[in-house]
Protein backbone atom coordinates (compact mmCIF):
# COMPACT_ATOMS: atom_id res chain seq x y z
CA UNK A 1 0.00 0.00 0.00
CA UNK A 2 2.77 2.43 0.73
CA UNK A 3 4.51 1.63 -2.73
CA UNK A 4 0.86 2.58 -4.46
CA UNK A 5 0.34 5.59 -2.22
CA UNK A 6 3.84 6.83 -3.25
CA UNK A 7 3.50 5.85 -6.91
CA UNK A 8 0.42 8.31 -6.54
CA UNK A 9 2.07 11.21 -5.11
CA UNK A 10 4.82 10.70 -7.89
CA UNK A 11 1.92 10.98 -10.50
CA UNK A 12 0.29 13.75 -8.58
CA UNK A 13 3.46 15.77 -8.60
CA UNK A 14 4.33 15.07 -12.29
CA UNK A 15 7.05 12.53 -11.96
CA UNK A 16 7.89 9.95 -13.71
CA UNK A 17 9.49 6.63 -12.85
CA UNK A 18 13.20 7.92 -12.90
CA UNK A 19 12.43 11.07 -10.80
CA UNK A 20 12.31 13.49 -13.29
CA UNK A 21 9.15 15.57 -14.43
CA UNK A 22 6.79 14.35 -17.45
CA UNK A 23 8.36 17.26 -20.05
CA UNK A 24 11.57 16.19 -19.65
CA UNK A 25 11.05 12.40 -20.73
CA UNK A 26 10.07 14.02 -23.91
CA UNK A 27 11.20 11.01 -26.41
CA UNK A 28 10.76 11.42 -30.22
CA UNK A 29 13.23 10.11 -32.71
CA UNK A 30 12.25 12.33 -35.52
CA UNK A 31 12.68 15.25 -33.56
CA UNK A 32 16.11 13.58 -32.55
CA UNK A 33 17.18 12.89 -36.46
CA UNK A 34 16.04 16.64 -37.72
CA UNK A 35 17.90 17.95 -34.25
CA UNK A 36 20.92 16.31 -35.23
CA UNK A 37 20.54 16.91 -38.82
CA UNK A 38 20.13 20.53 -38.15
CA UNK A 39 17.59 20.58 -40.93
CA UNK A 40 14.25 20.21 -41.37
CA UNK A 41 13.07 17.83 -44.54
CA UNK A 42 10.09 19.02 -45.52
CA UNK A 43 8.19 17.81 -48.33
CA UNK A 44 5.66 20.06 -50.39
CA UNK A 45 4.10 20.54 -53.77
CA UNK A 46 6.79 20.24 -57.35
CA UNK A 47 5.41 23.70 -57.77
CA UNK A 48 1.84 25.50 -57.60
CA UNK A 49 1.09 29.23 -57.16
CA UNK A 50 -0.16 29.63 -53.23
CA UNK A 51 0.57 26.22 -51.77
CA UNK A 52 4.51 26.26 -52.77
CA UNK A 53 6.00 27.09 -55.41
CA UNK A 54 9.73 28.92 -56.58
CA UNK A 55 10.03 32.47 -57.27
CA UNK A 56 12.24 34.29 -60.13
CA UNK A 57 15.03 34.34 -57.98
CA UNK A 58 14.85 30.13 -56.98
CA UNK A 59 13.52 30.94 -53.04
CA UNK A 60 10.69 28.41 -52.17
CA UNK A 61 7.26 30.46 -50.68
CA UNK A 62 3.53 29.23 -50.54
CA UNK A 63 1.42 28.49 -47.54
CA UNK A 64 2.50 25.12 -46.80
CA UNK A 65 6.53 26.22 -47.40
CA UNK A 66 5.42 28.89 -44.54
CA UNK A 67 5.06 25.81 -42.46
CA UNK A 68 7.69 24.12 -43.02
CA UNK A 69 9.65 27.81 -42.26
CA UNK A 70 7.68 27.30 -38.69
CA UNK A 71 8.83 24.17 -37.87
CA UNK A 72 12.20 24.76 -38.36
CA UNK A 73 11.86 28.10 -36.51
CA UNK A 74 10.43 26.24 -33.67
CA UNK A 75 12.55 23.50 -33.45
CA UNK A 76 15.96 24.52 -34.57
CA UNK A 77 15.87 28.34 -33.96
CA UNK A 78 16.29 29.24 -37.46
CA UNK A 79 13.15 29.48 -39.86
CA UNK A 80 15.77 29.10 -42.79
CA UNK A 81 16.87 25.47 -42.22
CA UNK A 82 14.46 23.47 -44.32
CA UNK A 83 15.56 21.37 -47.40
CA UNK A 84 12.39 21.13 -49.61
CA UNK A 85 11.59 18.14 -51.30
CA UNK A 86 9.34 18.58 -54.49
CA UNK A 87 7.12 15.48 -54.68
CA UNK A 88 4.67 14.56 -56.99
CA UNK A 89 1.09 13.49 -55.59
CA UNK A 90 2.02 9.74 -57.08
CA UNK A 91 4.75 9.25 -55.10
CA UNK A 92 3.92 11.56 -52.02
CA UNK A 93 2.88 9.10 -49.49
CA UNK A 94 5.78 6.53 -49.90
CA UNK A 95 8.30 9.48 -49.59
CA UNK A 96 7.09 10.14 -45.87
CA UNK A 97 6.93 6.58 -45.22
CA UNK A 98 10.50 5.92 -46.36
CA UNK A 99 12.10 8.64 -43.98
CA UNK A 100 13.22 10.45 -46.90
CA UNK A 101 11.46 13.47 -45.34
CA UNK A 102 9.93 14.23 -41.62
CA UNK A 103 6.74 15.73 -42.42
CA UNK A 104 4.45 16.16 -45.33
CA UNK A 105 2.65 19.84 -46.35
CA UNK A 106 1.67 19.40 -49.86
CA UNK A 107 -1.99 20.13 -50.42
CA UNK A 108 -3.13 16.98 -49.45
CA UNK A 109 -6.52 15.60 -48.06
CA UNK A 110 -6.98 13.90 -44.73
CA UNK A 111 -8.75 10.86 -45.55
CA UNK A 112 -9.97 7.60 -43.67
CA UNK A 113 -7.95 5.52 -45.86
CA UNK A 114 -4.20 7.47 -45.59
CA UNK A 115 -5.23 7.50 -41.61
CA UNK A 116 -5.99 3.94 -41.10
CA UNK A 117 -4.47 2.01 -44.37
CA UNK A 118 -1.13 4.06 -45.08
CA UNK A 119 0.92 4.22 -41.33
CA UNK A 120 0.34 8.01 -41.90
CA UNK A 121 -0.93 10.60 -39.29
CA UNK A 122 -3.12 13.17 -40.27
CA UNK A 123 -2.03 16.03 -37.76
CA UNK A 124 -4.27 19.41 -39.02
CA UNK A 125 -6.43 20.75 -41.82
CA UNK A 126 -4.42 23.87 -42.55
CA UNK A 127 -6.86 24.63 -45.58
CA UNK A 128 -10.01 23.81 -46.18
CA UNK A 129 -11.41 23.45 -49.60
CA UNK A 130 -13.21 21.21 -52.49
CA UNK A 131 -12.79 19.76 -55.77
CA UNK A 132 -14.16 22.44 -58.36
CA UNK A 133 -13.66 22.93 -62.02
CA UNK A 134 -11.80 25.77 -64.26
CA UNK A 135 -13.25 25.43 -67.54
CA UNK A 136 -12.52 28.20 -70.65
CA UNK A 137 -15.53 30.32 -71.32
CA UNK A 138 -16.00 29.32 -74.49
CA UNK A 139 -17.04 26.20 -73.65
CA UNK A 140 -20.14 27.70 -72.48
CA UNK A 141 -21.31 25.91 -69.43
CA UNK A 142 -22.61 27.78 -66.11
CA UNK A 143 -22.68 23.90 -64.11
CA UNK A 144 -20.07 21.19 -63.85
CA UNK A 145 -23.46 19.23 -64.60
CA UNK A 146 -23.14 19.98 -68.25
CA UNK A 147 -19.99 18.89 -68.27
CA UNK A 148 -21.28 15.63 -70.14
CA UNK A 149 -19.08 13.97 -72.37
CA UNK A 150 -16.03 17.05 -71.10
CA UNK A 151 -12.37 15.90 -71.10
CA UNK A 152 -10.72 17.59 -67.64
CA UNK A 153 -7.36 17.74 -66.91
CA UNK A 154 -6.30 16.41 -63.82
CA UNK A 155 -3.14 14.88 -61.42
CA UNK A 156 -2.73 11.16 -61.16
CA UNK A 157 -2.40 9.62 -57.26
CA UNK A 158 -4.97 11.46 -55.77
CA UNK A 159 -8.79 11.18 -55.21
CA UNK A 160 -10.18 13.08 -57.78
CA UNK A 161 -10.61 11.19 -60.38
CA UNK A 162 -12.78 9.34 -57.69
CA UNK A 163 -14.56 12.17 -56.93
CA UNK A 164 -15.37 12.49 -60.39
CA UNK A 165 -16.50 9.52 -61.01
CA UNK A 166 -18.79 9.67 -58.25
CA UNK A 167 -20.13 12.93 -58.87
CA UNK A 168 -20.48 12.02 -62.93
CA UNK A 169 -22.69 8.46 -61.88
CA UNK A 170 -24.82 10.67 -59.16
CA UNK A 171 -25.87 13.01 -62.47
CA UNK A 172 -25.85 10.60 -64.74
CA UNK A 173 -23.07 12.42 -66.70
CA UNK A 174 -19.65 11.09 -68.06
CA UNK A 175 -16.86 13.65 -67.15
CA UNK A 176 -12.92 12.28 -69.26
CA UNK A 177 -10.02 12.50 -67.48
CA UNK A 178 -6.28 13.25 -68.88
CA UNK A 179 -3.88 12.74 -66.53
CA UNK A 180 -0.22 14.08 -64.96
CA UNK A 181 2.04 13.86 -62.61
CA UNK A 182 3.03 17.40 -62.03
CA UNK A 183 0.54 20.24 -61.90
CA UNK A 184 2.45 22.54 -64.48
CA UNK A 185 2.03 19.68 -67.08
CA UNK A 186 -1.31 19.73 -66.47
CA UNK A 187 -1.94 23.58 -66.45
CA UNK A 188 0.11 23.48 -69.51
CA UNK A 189 -1.94 20.84 -71.18
CA UNK A 190 -5.47 22.67 -70.23
CA UNK A 191 -3.44 26.05 -71.97
CA UNK A 192 -2.32 23.93 -75.00
CA UNK A 193 -6.53 22.50 -75.59
CA UNK A 194 -5.47 19.19 -74.94
CA UNK A 195 -8.46 19.44 -72.67
CA UNK A 196 -11.61 21.32 -71.72
CA UNK A 197 -10.32 22.28 -68.47
CA UNK A 198 -8.44 21.98 -64.84
CA UNK A 199 -9.87 19.87 -61.81
CA UNK A 200 -8.35 20.38 -58.77
CA UNK A 201 -9.39 21.63 -54.60
CA UNK A 202 -10.26 25.31 -55.14
CA UNK A 203 -7.26 26.18 -53.99
CA UNK A 204 -4.92 24.98 -56.83
CA UNK A 205 -7.64 25.75 -59.23
CA UNK A 206 -7.53 29.19 -58.19
CA UNK A 207 -3.34 28.85 -58.99
CA UNK A 208 -4.01 27.00 -62.64
CA UNK A 209 -6.49 29.92 -63.66
CA UNK A 210 -3.46 32.22 -62.77
CA UNK A 211 -1.31 30.95 -64.60
CA UNK A 212 -2.96 30.98 -67.53
CA UNK A 213 -1.61 32.59 -70.63
CA UNK A 214 -5.50 35.35 -70.36
CA UNK A 215 -7.05 34.18 -67.12
CA UNK A 216 -10.00 36.16 -68.06
CA UNK A 217 -10.62 33.20 -70.42
CA UNK A 218 -11.21 31.10 -67.78
CA UNK A 219 -13.77 30.22 -65.17
CA UNK A 220 -14.25 28.63 -62.07
CA UNK A 221 -17.77 26.54 -61.81
CA UNK A 222 -19.92 27.09 -58.85
CA UNK A 223 -20.15 23.48 -57.61
CA UNK A 224 -17.60 21.80 -54.74
CA UNK A 225 -17.99 18.17 -55.79
CA UNK A 226 -16.12 16.78 -52.45
CA UNK A 227 -14.74 17.75 -49.41
CA UNK A 228 -10.63 18.36 -49.60
CA UNK A 229 -9.40 19.51 -46.18
CA UNK A 230 -5.43 19.78 -46.87
CA UNK A 231 -3.34 19.86 -44.26
CA UNK A 232 -0.25 17.94 -42.79
CA UNK A 233 0.97 14.43 -42.49
CA UNK A 234 3.25 12.58 -40.60
CA UNK A 235 4.52 9.14 -40.23
CA UNK A 236 2.63 6.66 -37.64
CA UNK A 237 4.84 6.07 -34.25
CA UNK A 238 5.72 9.40 -33.13
CA UNK A 239 3.39 11.18 -31.26
CA UNK A 240 5.38 13.64 -30.09
CA UNK A 241 6.31 14.89 -33.49
CA UNK A 242 3.22 15.11 -34.33
CA UNK A 243 2.50 16.84 -31.60
CA UNK A 244 4.78 19.77 -32.25
CA UNK A 245 3.64 19.40 -36.13
CA UNK A 246 0.09 19.88 -34.17
CA UNK A 247 0.81 22.97 -31.99
CA UNK A 248 2.72 24.98 -34.59
CA UNK A 249 -0.39 25.06 -36.65
CA UNK A 250 -2.59 26.03 -33.17
CA UNK A 251 0.21 29.06 -32.56
CA UNK A 252 -0.46 30.48 -35.87
CA UNK A 253 -4.34 30.20 -35.24
CA UNK A 254 -3.98 31.69 -32.05
CA UNK A 255 -1.61 33.79 -33.04
CA UNK A 256 -4.24 35.79 -35.49
CA UNK A 257 -7.26 35.59 -33.09
CA UNK A 258 -4.89 37.64 -30.09
CA UNK A 259 -3.87 40.11 -32.84
CA UNK A 260 -0.42 39.01 -32.49
CA UNK A 261 1.31 39.48 -35.88
CA UNK A 262 4.87 39.36 -37.14
CA UNK A 263 5.32 43.22 -37.19
CA UNK A 264 3.96 43.54 -33.52
CA UNK A 265 5.10 40.45 -31.73
CA UNK A 266 7.97 42.38 -30.51
CA UNK A 267 6.22 45.23 -29.08
CA UNK A 268 4.02 43.12 -27.23
CA UNK A 269 6.31 40.58 -25.74
CA UNK A 270 8.10 43.97 -24.20
CA UNK A 271 5.08 45.26 -22.48
CA UNK A 272 5.18 42.48 -20.13
CA UNK A 273 1.69 40.70 -21.16
CA UNK A 274 -0.20 39.93 -17.54
CA UNK A 275 -2.71 37.32 -19.52
CA UNK A 276 -1.19 33.57 -19.51
CA UNK A 277 -1.79 32.95 -22.87
CA UNK A 278 -0.39 35.81 -24.53
CA UNK A 279 2.62 34.77 -21.89
CA UNK A 280 2.77 31.28 -23.50
CA UNK A 281 2.75 32.44 -26.84
CA UNK A 282 5.24 35.15 -26.82
CA UNK A 283 7.76 33.18 -24.87
CA UNK A 284 7.23 34.60 -21.43
CA UNK A 285 5.90 31.28 -19.93
CA UNK A 286 9.77 29.59 -20.12
CA UNK A 287 8.05 26.43 -19.63
CA UNK A 288 6.02 26.34 -22.64
CA UNK A 289 8.13 24.43 -24.67
CA UNK A 290 8.84 21.67 -21.90
CA UNK A 291 6.29 19.36 -22.80
CA UNK A 292 7.20 19.48 -26.56
CA UNK A 293 10.87 18.88 -25.94
CA UNK A 294 11.63 22.55 -26.83
CA UNK A 295 12.29 25.48 -25.20
CA UNK A 296 9.86 28.71 -24.05
CA UNK A 297 10.26 30.48 -26.89
CA UNK A 298 9.26 28.15 -29.79
CA UNK A 299 6.14 29.53 -30.22
CA UNK A 300 7.40 32.96 -30.03
CA UNK A 301 10.13 32.00 -32.84
CA UNK A 302 7.07 30.98 -35.07
CA UNK A 303 5.71 34.02 -35.12
CA UNK A 304 9.15 35.97 -35.98
CA UNK A 305 9.22 33.68 -38.72
CA UNK A 306 6.22 33.89 -40.61
CA UNK A 307 3.71 36.45 -38.91
CA UNK A 308 0.06 34.27 -38.16
CA UNK A 309 -2.05 32.42 -40.27
CA UNK A 310 -4.20 35.31 -41.49
CA UNK A 311 -0.79 37.08 -43.04
CA UNK A 312 0.01 33.87 -44.75
CA UNK A 313 -2.78 33.37 -46.12
CA UNK A 314 -3.71 36.91 -47.54
CA UNK A 315 0.37 36.59 -48.76
CA UNK A 316 -0.34 33.43 -50.80
CA UNK A 317 -3.93 33.95 -51.68
CA UNK A 318 -5.33 37.51 -50.75
CA UNK A 319 -6.58 40.00 -53.15
CA UNK A 320 -2.81 40.93 -54.19
CA UNK A 321 -2.19 37.05 -54.93
CA UNK A 322 -4.69 34.41 -56.41
CA UNK A 323 -7.56 36.78 -54.66
CA UNK A 324 -9.28 33.87 -52.85
CA UNK A 325 -11.87 34.97 -50.64
CA UNK A 326 -10.98 32.90 -46.76
CA UNK A 327 -14.11 31.78 -46.62
CA UNK A 328 -14.08 28.58 -44.58
CA UNK A 329 -10.46 28.91 -43.82
CA UNK A 330 -11.40 32.20 -41.56
CA UNK A 331 -11.35 31.64 -38.26
CA UNK A 332 -14.33 30.44 -36.18
CA UNK A 333 -14.88 33.67 -34.54
CA UNK A 334 -15.96 35.09 -38.32
CA UNK A 335 -17.50 32.10 -39.73
CA UNK A 336 -14.46 29.94 -40.81
CA UNK A 337 -14.04 26.39 -39.43
CA UNK A 338 -10.11 27.83 -38.50
CA UNK A 339 -10.46 27.01 -34.39
CA UNK A 340 -7.36 26.54 -32.20
CA UNK A 341 -7.13 24.59 -29.36
CA UNK A 342 -6.38 26.61 -25.90
CA UNK A 343 -2.83 27.08 -25.32
CA UNK A 344 -3.32 25.57 -21.54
Amino acid sequence: MRKLAYAAALAVCGLGAAGLPAEAQVKSATLDAVKKRGELNCGVDTGIPGFAFQDSAGKWKGLDVAYCRAIAAAVLGDAEKVKYVGVTTKVRFTVLQSGEIDVLIRDSTLTFTRDTQLNLSPIAVNFYAGQAFMVKKSLKVASSKELNGATICMLTGATLELNIADYGAANGIKINSLLFDKPEEAFAAAEAGRCDGYSDDSGSVAAARSTMKTPDDWMILPEIISKEPLGIFAREGDEKWGDILKWTHMILLTAEEMGVTKANADQIKASKPVDPFMQRLLGIDEDFGKPLGLDGDWSYRIIQAVGNYGEIYDEYFGPKALGLPRGTNNLWTKGGLQYALPLR
